[in-house]
């Protein structure tokens, strides 16, 4: 758990260079189950959340924005450890 903690630290301090496979493996993490999408988006929800994330995988990464979203998720859902 201790690299799940790390990769939540990563994107906390980098919102700019967060990667998609991150971003969505983190949205996991957080209890959001992914739900679709159509070409360079994926869509995750979470049941008895009204937000939802919908990740564009740019050249890799996703855009500051996105990663801002997430981050707000992370500070609401995620029971750190210790």
């Amino acid at each position: 758990m201790a690299s799940d903690e790390k990769l939540i630290q990563k994107i906390i301090n980098n919102p700019k260079g967060v990667r998609f496979a991150d971003a969505c493996k983190v949205a996991e993490l957080i209890g959001f189950i992914r739900a679709g999408g159509k070409g360079s988006h994926t869509v995750f929800k979470r049941e008895a959340e009204m937000e939802i994330f919908n990740f564009q995988n740019i050249n890799g990464k996703i855009p500051t924005y996105e990663a801002k979203q997430l981050i707000a998720m992370i500070e609401k859902y995620w029971q750190r450890n210790g």
